[in-house]
């Protein structure tokens, strides 16, 4: 147990959706959050790129064993396209490679952006943390070196312009993509079918996990409520992820079989053929739950030990 705000007690434990403000990477995010509530635990489902904003979902404590679920989740972005420009970052933070002009109509680039729709293969773009040979290939372009990059498949579940901008306005795009999708090389892509080039302008990631921007909290709303000693009303039950997330079904369990799951056993469980969410009379989320065989074990614990 650790002190908490005006002389309370509690061990944080939850999620906690972060509207990201621009210029953080999404692991500063987690450090800010880390001292604010004295935890060491603390994980982000989905990285943002340090120009992007928006819905970061954040597990603190015991929660951070959801985030290997949450990070596989789709994610929906309102991305800036800026046509004619080609930078090295393949957003408009860097170097300008080339520039020409763009004579794109909204009924043009609707036409292209129906063939990036499904499943798609994208070169990861440089500037990026993937790893070829034990480097980060950030590290690798900031020393002015490129190295081959094998394509990797994603898919754009929706892709739409949200309406045509005036004259030397960025287009809009909104994108509904799996894990793993650069949306920076997307609007590069399309400046490419285009034939005159094109970068990310913007970005503000609108979805992730099944959390929405109407979820989220702003840094400074997190700061306030923990020095006034209110940090925990922030934090969203882990349970709230699953419930939205496709494991709707819910087992509650009497205390002598919650004793048996707590030391690792499996218990008796007639009709409990599923993967559920488990509770104890009490209302306690003990974890996620597989049914096979009239029998029910837990596969992933969420209750302190």
């Amino acid at each position: 147990m650790i002190p908490w705000g005006k002389g309370a007690i509690f061990v944080p434990n939850g999620i906690i959706v972060i509207d990201k403000p621009q210029g953080w990477t999404s692991m500063d995010v987690c450090a800010k959050l880390r001292g604010m509530f004295h935890e060491k635990r603390v994980g982000h489902a989905g990285t943002l790129d340090p120009m992007a904003t928006g819905v970061l979902p954040v597990f603190i404590g015991r929660a951070t064993r959801a985030v290997e679920y949450a990070a596989d989740s789709d994610k929906e972005y309102i991305a800036g396209l800026k046509l004619g420009v080609v930078t090295n970052t393949q957003d408009t933070t860097g170097e300008v490679l080339e520039e020409r002009e763009a004579f794109v109509t909204g009924s043009a680039l609707e036409a292209v952006l129906s063939r990036f729709v499904g499943d798609v293969e994208q070169i990861p773009p440089m500037y990026s943390a993937i790893k070829i040979n034990g480097k980060k290939l950030y590290e690798l372009a900031r020393k002015g070196k490129e190295v081959e990059r094998k394509p990797r498949p994603v898919t754009i579940h929706e892709l739409e312009l949200l309406g045509w901008p005036d004259a030397g306005e960025d287009f809009r795009l909104r994108v509904r993509c799996s894990k793993g999708t650069y949306v920076r090389t997307l609007c590069h892509d399309i400046g490419q079918a285009l034939g005159c080039g094109g970068c990310m302008s913007s970005l503000r990631r609108v979805k992730a996990a099944g959390f929405t921007l109407a979820d989220s909290v702003t840094l400074e709303a997190v700061q306030e409520a923990v020095n006034g000693g209110e940090g925990e009303s922030l934090l969203l039950p882990v349970d709230t992820y699953f419930a939205r997330g496709g494991w709707k079904a819910a087992v509650t369990v009497r205390p002598a079989a919650e004793k048996r799951l707590r030391n690792g056993s499996d218990i008796s469980a007639p009709g409990v053929e599923m993967e559920c969410r488990v509770y104890s009379e009490n209302g306690e989320f003990l974890g996620l739950g597989r049914g096979e065989g009239a029998r029910l074990r837990l596969i992933k614990s969420f209750f302190e030990v």
